[in-house]
């Protein structure tokens, strides 16, 4: 696998080709040469393409390129971030020892060797070839070879990157995301498992982001599962009151927006808090400090973290989002009286109640509706990795390939930073 060979040649993809190679360089240099490898990742990014419901801007007449498969809305992890290797403290200090009479300069760090890195890059490139994920990439190319169908570029440069990144992780702790890559690359050369391809509730053909191997699902889980949902009940009188404050700034009432590409326009707006794992730019969050600190003890997905708002008599069409390495939790803030406001989850019904929290899997059609005839239904939605079924390094991964792409598909001008 050669990282240049599978960038085209404008000068955007090259720019991003130029990135990447920077990534590798760093992780080597900076390790062998006394610096510090594995620096934290960004904190994630949104599914798009296959990496759907992006809302980022796109240019009028965006260069084509192959839909981009698996991941359709970003993924972010909450407050983690790749550990750091520990290397005198963590920063890199200059020798500190005196010079003696007729001795020249201090002893200093090792010189950048250029054929030293460049077999440090081979050697990198061979080792990922050879992992799981890199076998994964190549049996999908095949397979999608003999099909005819296109190989969507980005999957050609991961392998190496991941392998750089995440050399010490063994290598049967990769099977599951060397199996997310397997879909990616070739969904229809991977069949899903029988559990969702059976269930007439989880409309298989939506599935875009895929992880084999995560166990039976059920539309609603016990909130027990995850410790998030009994920290947001007992600070519900906080955070209700952090959701006033905000409201009584001029400038966040503005912000409240649809943000999927779903025709929501009927009544459903989201304050978002958190937007493909990121902090939102110049946002308040000296309002709701507690509110914040909360969303950040989780691993947040690539999709939204905030407050939404449902006008009465309005709901959200039946539809599923075809990701099956995330969950949804959603507390009710301000709820009508008298059970007027519900979600339906496969072939469950529930309803939303003031300081309560739901926790469901998005993979199973769901619809929504307040039927109110005065009052708005607002709940504070959290998407955000399966912590359940997914074990933290996973999760970590995730959350850096769902990074790399966004930075990605910046440099290829498929989207573009910036506030929502």
């Amino acid at each position: 696998m050669r990282i240049f060979s599978v960038f085209p040649t404008n000068a955007s993809s090259v720019s991003f080709a130029v990135a990447a190679v920077t990534i590798l360089l760093t992780v080597f240099t900076l390790d062998v040469y006394g610096g510090i490898a594995n620096t934290a990742s960004p904190s994630s990014v949104r599914q798009w393409g296959p990496w759907s419901h992006c809302v980022f801007v796109a240019p009028t007449t965006p260069r084509r390129l192959r839909p981009h498969t698996p991941l359709r809305a970003g993924g972010g992890f909450g407050g983690g971030s790749t550990p750091r290797r520990k290397s005198g403290g963590g920063k890199i200090k200059a020798s500190r020892k005196k010079k003696g009479k007729g001795e020249g300069k201090s002893e200093s760090a090792s010189p950048y060797v250029k054929s030293e890195t460049d077999a440090l890059l081979q050697a990198n490139e061979l080792a990922s070839a050879s992992s799981p994920i890199g076998r994964a990439v190549e049996e999908a190319r095949a397979s999608a070879a003999a099909s005819g169908s296109e190989v969507d570029e980005f999957y050609e440069f991961m392998p190496a990157l991941i392998q750089a990144k995440y050399a010490h992780v063994p290598s049967e702790e990769l099977t599951r995301v060397a199996g997310f890559f397997r879909h990616a690359v070739d969904p229809d050369g991977m069949p899903l498992e029988d559990d969702i391809i059976r269930d007439a509730m989880r409309p298989h053909q939506e599935i875009h982001a895929y992880m084999p191997g995560l166990g039976k699902r059920i539309p609603f889980l016990h909130t027990g599962k995850v410790q998030l949902t009994a920290v947001l009940e007992e600070n519900y009188d906080t955070i209700l009151a952090e959701y006033g404050a905000l409201l009584k700034d001029e400038g966040v009432r503005n912000r409240f927006q649809s943000v999927t590409s779903m025709n929501y326009e009927a009544g459903w707006k989201t304050l978002v808090l958190f937007y493909n794992g990121h902090r939102i730019p110049d946002f308040p969050y000296h309002l709701c400090p507690i509110t914040t600190k909360l969303l950040e003890t989780v691993p947040l997905a690539g999709r939204i973290a905030g407050f939404n708002r449902q006008n009465p008599q309005t709901g959200i069409p039946l539809h599923s989002d075809g990701n099956n390495m995330w969950l949804t939790c959603q507390m009710g803030v301000k709820v009508p009286k008298g059970e007027k406001a519900w979600i339906r989850v496969g072939h469950e019904t529930r309803h939303w109640k003031e300081g309560s929290c739901l926790l469901y899997d998005t993979t199973f059609e769901h619809e929504t509706f307040n039927e109110s005839q005065d009052e708005e239904r607002v709940v504070l939605h959290i998407d955000f990795f399966n912590t359940v079924a997914m074990t933290k390094i996973e999760i970590e991964i995730m959350q850096y390939i769902y990074a790399m792409r966004e930075e990605y598909l910046k440099a290829e001008g498929q989207i573009k930073a910036g506030v929502l």
